[in-house]
């Protein structure tokens, strides 16, 4: 199956290794909700970076992968994942088997996330949580990542002096189509979930955003990523 990251990945994962302070804030937002022992899913697990990161500095071990792109899923695999090649909307069902699962970074590559979503409620135990973490479409990124989407390019006039001196790949932030928070709470509660929470990192602006490791807050209020939990009514 073809994605939008195949002959990415390796791109991807440069991005972040060359954006670390990023990368641990996210990774700490990730961690967030999440507990050890938990049966997890990880929905776009992509090239499984994070996931290795869980599994090392937090001791959540996440096991079962979905990814559309073979060439991320072979690199997710080589991090000891199974991962099934297939987009969120059109996995398979796996009947109340996970205790939590997690759509990290990935809602704003999702084309029917209401569809993604309910397959998700099927597959939790009753009481079990899903956890979407993304760039809410409001704030700094996303407001930056849509200017340099509509320019298709980082070296802009328009652009100067405001963004980070890694910026995402243009490539990458070029297929997102970024959702608000409150967008992505509506369809969660549209799937049957509810009893929300929130959580929030990266609440500097992006050109300092590297600076310095950030520990996630409450809220969803000033973070350029935020973690959106909802449970299975």
């Amino acid at each position: 199956m073809e994605s939008g990251f195949d002959s990415y990945a390796e791109k991807y994962d440069s991005w972040f290794l060359d954006n670390r302070n990023v990368l641990n804030s996210e990774a700490a937002l990730v961690a967030y909700f999440l507990r050890k022992g938990q049966k997890i899913l990880s929905i776009g697990c992509g090239s499984g970076l994070f996931e290795q990161i869980l599994r090392n500095d937090y001791g959540i071990d996440i096991r079962d992968g979905v990814e559309p792109s073979s060439d991320m899923a072979a690199i997710a695999v080589a991090r000891g994942l199974e991962v099934e090649v297939a987009t969120a909307e059109d996995c398979r069902v796996r009947p109340e088997e996970y205790d939590a699962i997690l759509y990290n970074g990935c809602p704003g590559y999702i084309t029917d996330l209401d569809k993604a979503l309910r397959t998700s409620f099927a597959s939790l135990k009753k009481g079990g949580k899903i956890i979407l973490i993304d760039i809410p479409k409001e704030s700094s990124y996303g407001i930056l990542y849509n200017l340099a989407k509509a320019v298709g390019t980082w070296d802009h006039p328009l652009l100067k002096g405001i963004y980070p001196k890694n910026p995402y790949p243009i490539e990458l932030a070029s297929k997102a189509c970024w959702r608000t928070t409150a967008e992505k709470v509506e369809a969660m509660r549209n799937a049957g979930f509810g009893d929300f929470e929130y959580a929030q990192t990266l609440t500097r602006h992006p050109l300092y955003s590297d600076n310095s490791v950030e520990e996630p807050v409450p809220g969803y209020d000033r973070g350029d990523y935020v973690a959106i939990c909802g449970t299975r009514l």
